[in-house]
Order: structure tokens, then C-alpha cells, then sequence
């Protein structure tokens, strides 16, 4: 009975300790929460608008945490006021290193449009509203979480793991990830692969997840400006060879014209692994083999009516920018146009070129390029997309793990272009009624994804740097 007695009080011990522990780390992770939403409070009151950037605020804002922290880094400044932040921990060396990237600019804002100040952080209706937290400050913020859980918790790493706070993605990127891969790519040559924007998790308005979407491509830009040149003259004489009539012909041809279509293989294997989730039973078999189904004209017309869908199947031309006379009265000798173009990844923009040549059929128009990255896409058999399967089995059990084609650029394509791959994910789910804020009014992060994203985050870094 002694023994008996003796083995219950033991137990008892044991399970008084396990309880105590379960109760540590949940006080650790509730901890790390607020932590990681006190500082996104932080962040969005920064106000880093691109223009003018003023980048560096926010690069002192991160370098402050990792001194305190006793964490390396660096601010490196491409141009006064546009700064970009590094910072290193430290792993055996037996594995390439993580780079955890996300830019600290943020689009310009039109106040009069906003429910709330954009650059107050005020917590309303369970979300934290300001500019850039979605695009991409919350981003920025779990991706410095885990980096402090880490080193906090004193994880063995195999890997190093970089943080990259980089300028001027807005605009192009080339103060902030193209200077720093120009100018100092030793800091990342070793890199095994880069997480960055913008994938997510798709949730439906049930908040279950439908899929998880890891972009490994996006299309490339490939600006152009057209210009027209003609006999200028008054207003009140009306001239048949003048240069905007002349570009509004061009023009015209243009926008009559169709692009092919082209089934890229991560669109192939997106359209195929949500094609179940489709509400039309007879629609969910055409969409398993997309290039297929777009040989169909009345299937490939009804498709490509979404504007999302249209822009995965095809390379895109948007006339956005025009340019003429500057009085009402005078024909001017030059007149000029700005096309936003994008191309699928697997596709040469000197036979686009060539091809849009044809069809504007008019050697007067001189075409030039303005922006022009490569097309570039990122494998999808690497040990990025094995970790998110398995954390996305353990979360959403028999939910997808899929390959969305992000019609945008990003800053990884300074990466691909180095070769090395680079893929865009944020452990966020968001419903679709929630990314109209991206680049849009009223901005914001629930509080429950800076929560949940903060653990992810801190799971995916942790399994790449360990395993």
C-alpha cells in the first residue's frame, strides 16, 4: 500500500509538471503574440510611402530589435533615406541559408477614402487597420518573430537564417532587393531559397481553408513606350498625318488585339488541384486539364471572362498612359503611349516584341522598352513545398498544397535571376472579400492571422533551418 501510495504521489508530481509546462509555453506563445502585435502597431505607424520611401525609418526600427536582441545586422542605404535592413543568425552551416524577405515600403494613400487614420494602427472590430498590413508589414513582422523565437528558444540550426527588410518594391525595386543583390550579394549568396510575398492560405467565408497557395512564378513586366511623331500645326487645322492620330491607330490595332493562349505548368497544376472546389460539377473536370479544355472556344470564352483567369492563360496588354499636346490648340509633333505588359513565365519577350510589331504595322511608331525583367519560374520539388505540406496536413488536414501564378511582380525575380529560388507565401487566411485592401482603402490584418502567423511562420522557419 506504501508503494501504491508512493507511485501515485509520483505520478501526481509528473502530471503537476506536465501541466506546469503546457501552461509555460501557452503563457510563451500568448506572450509572443502580443509581442508580435505590439510591434505591427509599431511598424504601420512608420509611414514609408514610395515615393519618397523614406525606407531607413523603418530599417532603424528593425535594427533596434536585433541589437537588443543581440542579433547581427546591417543597414545598408542605396540612396540617403533608402534603407534596407540585414540580419543573421547563425546555423551549423550544414544546409543553405533561409532568407526571410518582405519590403518596408508601402503604396501612396488617398486619405479622403479612409474610414481610419492609415498610418494609426488602431485595433477596430478584431482587425489592425493602417497601410501596408497586408502589403507586406505583417509579413515583415512574423517573419522577425520567428527569428527571435529561435534564437530565443535556442533551436540547433542547420541553417543560417537571413532577414532581408528591403526599399522600393513599390516602385520597382531597384533601391532596395535589386542594390542589394547588385551591390552585396555575398550576404545572400548562400542562400538555399527565399520566402517572400504573396501567396496565402485561401479560406472560404466558413473560415475553412481551401487551399494553400505557394506562388512559385509570377509573370514578368515588360513596359513599353510608343511613340508617334507627325507634322505639328494650330488646333484649327486639322492635319491627317499628325502624330496623335497616328498613335490612336496604333493604339487601336492594339487593343483589338488577342494574345494567344498558354497554359504555364504551375497554372496547369493550380487550375487542376481547386478544380473540386468548384460549385459546377460539369465545370471541375474541364479545369483538371486546363490546356485542354482552352482548345474548346466556348469553354476557353467563358473562362477568360474572369479577369484573374484570363491574365494566367495569356501574356497581357494594358494602354495606360497617354501623352500629347500640353494646350488644347496646338497638334504636337510627338505623341506617346505607355503600355503595361506581362509576360507568362515561360515566355521571350523579343518574340512578344516582335509579334506587337506586326500588329501595329507602322514603322513610324518607335517602340521602346522601359522595364523588362526575366520570366523566370521557381522548382516546385523542393523541401519549401515538402514543410508546407506537412504543416498544412497538420492544420487543414486534406487540404491542397497549389501553385497560384501571381500575375504581379515581386522582388524575387532579383533572386531567380541569381538562381535562387524564391517563393511567396504569407501564413495568412484570407477570405477574398479581405484582399480588396491590398493596394486598396481600409487596409488591415485580423488580429487572429497576426496570431496565427506568428506560429506558422516561426514552424515553417524553424523546420527548413533544422531538418
Amino acid at each position: 500500500m506504501k508503494n501504491r501510495s508512493l507511485t501515485l504521489f509520483a505520478t501526481g508530481l509528473v502530471l503537476l509538471a506536465l501541466a506546469g509546462m503546457q501552461r509555460a509555453v501557452a503563457g510563451e506563445g500568448q506572450a509572443l503574440e502580443q509581442e508580435a502585435l505590439s510591434l505591427l502597431t509599431q511598424y504601420l505607424r512608420i509611414d514609408t510611402t514610395n515615393p519618397p520611401g523614406n525606407e531607413i525609418r523603418a530599417a532603424e526600427f528593425f535594427k533596434a530589435i536585433f541589437d537588443r536582441e543581440g542579433i547581427e545586422s546591417q543597414i545598408f542605404e542605396s540612396a540617403p533615406g533608402r534603407g534596407n535592413i540585414y540580419a543573421r543568425i547563425k546555423g551549423d552551416g550544414s544546409k543553405k541559408a533561409v532568407v526571410l524577405m518582405s519590403h518596408m515600403d508601402v503604396v501612396p494613400v488617398d486619405r479622403r477614402h479612409w474610414s481610419v487614420d492609415p498610418f494609426s494602427a488602431v485595433i477596430k472590430d478584431d482587425y489592425l487597420w493602417g497601410r501596408g498590413a497586408l502589403d507586406v508589414k505583417g509579413m515583415g513582422i512574423v517573419e522577425l518573430m520567428a527569428m527571435l523565437a529561435l534564437k530565443r528558444q535556442g533551436v540547433p540550426l542547420k541553417a543560417d537564417i537571413v532577414f532581408l527588410g528591403t526599399a522600393d518594391e513599390e516602385a520597382g525595386g531597384a533601391m532596395g532587393a535589386g542594390y542589394m543583390v547588385r551591390e552585396h550579394f555575398d550576404l545572400v549568396r548562400d542562400a538555399g531559397l527565399v520566402l517572400n510575398e504573396f501567396g496565402f492560405i485561401s479560406v472560404g467565408d466558413d473560415g475553412k481553408a481551401r487551399y494553400y497557395g505557394a506562388s512559385p512564378a509570377e509573370k514578368a513586366p515588360f513596359w513599353l513606350k510608343l511613340t508617334a511623331t507627325g507634322t505639328p500645326g494650330h488646333g484649327s487645322s486639322p492635319r491627317p498625318d499628325s502624330a496623335v492620330l497616328k498613335l490612336v491607330e496604333a493604339l487601336h490595332r492594339i487593343a483589338a488585339y488577342q494574345t494567344a493562349l498558354s497554359v504555364d505548368p504551375v497554372v496547369q497544376k493550380f487550375y487542376a488541384d481547386i478544380a473540386d472546389l468548384d460549385p459546377v460539377p460539369a465545370k471541375r473536370e474541364r479545369l483538371k486539364n486546363l490546356r485542354e479544355s482552352l482548345k474548346d472556344p466556348a469553354f476557353a470564352a467563358e473562362f477568360t471572362k474572369d479577369l484573374r483567369n484570363n491574365a494566367t492563360v495569356r501574356n497581357t496588354i494594358s494602354i495606360t498612359m497617354l501623352e500629347g499636346s500640353n494646350k488644347v490648340n496646338v497638334i504636337p509633333a510627338e505623341a506617346s503611349a505607355q503600355l503595361d505588359v506581362r509576360l507568362l513565365p515561360t515566355q521571350d519577350p523579343a518574340l512578344f516584341l516582335n509579334d506587337l510589331r506586326q500588329v501595329i504595322n507602322d514603322d513610324a511608331i518607335r517602340i521602346e522598352i522601359v522595364l523588362s525583367f526575366a520570366p523566370i519560374a521557381s522548382p516546385t520539388d523542393t523541401g519549401f513545398f515538402k514543410v508546407l505540406e506537412g504543416i498544412a496536413g497538420e492544420i487543414d488536414p486534406g487540404v491542397k498544397v497549389t501553385t497560384p501564378l501571381l500575375t504581379g511582380f515581386t522582388d524575387c525575380h532579383f533572386f531567380r535571376e541569381k538562381g535562387i529560388p524564391c517563393y511567396g507565401f504569407i501564413p495568412f487566411r484570407l477570405p477574398a472579400k479581405e484582399l480588396g485592401g491590398v493596394h486598396g482603402n481600409d487596409e488591415r490584418v485580423s488580429l487572429e492571422n497576426v496570431k496565427f502567423g506568428t506560429h506558422t511562420m516561426a514552424e515553417i522557419v524553424r523546420r527548413l533551418a533544422t531538418q
